[in-house]
């Protein structure tokens, strides 16, 4: 199975629908709330969220949104990956609520060799988030560098690092 492409492997244009989904449960939402020591009752207290707020129920912190989406990303974006480099943008357009299933797919937007060293270069892509019923929810633009084949073959190929099993 393929994880990550070399440079030469991306096309711009192309769009990679990133598999399984995640169904966001509470539990997931109050941990990475708790680790990242977000504690907004929008979050965290339902009676705050349903008494106070337009919604009327807790709504999941986006960069667990964010960064669910930057992980389901990574086997066909970045698994090769020598660098994440920027993140351009991100928009939270509409909020995720616990119970709704996440689904993303990243565009190539451009690729750029790089210039100063001939084995890897820079792809620019947009990765969107949106719930079971299609309604985008997250939207980032990022650059990434990426080896080419040539810088893949002189470190270990596909799998680099692996053992090699012996008695």
């Amino acid at each position: 199975m393929q994880f990550g492409r070399y440079y030469e492997e991306f096309e711009v244009g192309a769009v990679y629908k990133h598999w399984p989904g995640k169904t966001v449960t509470e539990y997931d939402d109050h941990l990475f709330c708790l680790i990242t020591m977000n504690h907004h009752p929008l979050h965290l207290d339902a009676h705050y969220a349903e008494e106070t707020t337009d919604f009327g129920k807790n709504v999941v912190v986006g960069n667990y949104i964010y960064s669910l989406l930057l992980g389901m990303s990574v086997p066909d974006v970045s698994g090769k990956a020598i660098a994440n480099l920027e993140v351009e943008s991100l928009k939270h357009v509409k909020p995720t609520f616990h119970g709704d299933t996440i689904y993303g797919e990243t565009e190539v937007l451009d690729k750029t060799p790089s210039k100063s060293k001939d084995d890897r270069g820079v792809v620019y892509v947009e990765t969107r988030g949106y719930k079971q019923d299609g309604t985008i929810v997250c939207v980032f633009r990022r650059k990434v560098m990426v080896p080419k084949r040539s810088y893949g073959d002189s470190r270990g190929g596909e799998q680099p690092g692996r053992p090699v099993p012996h008695e």
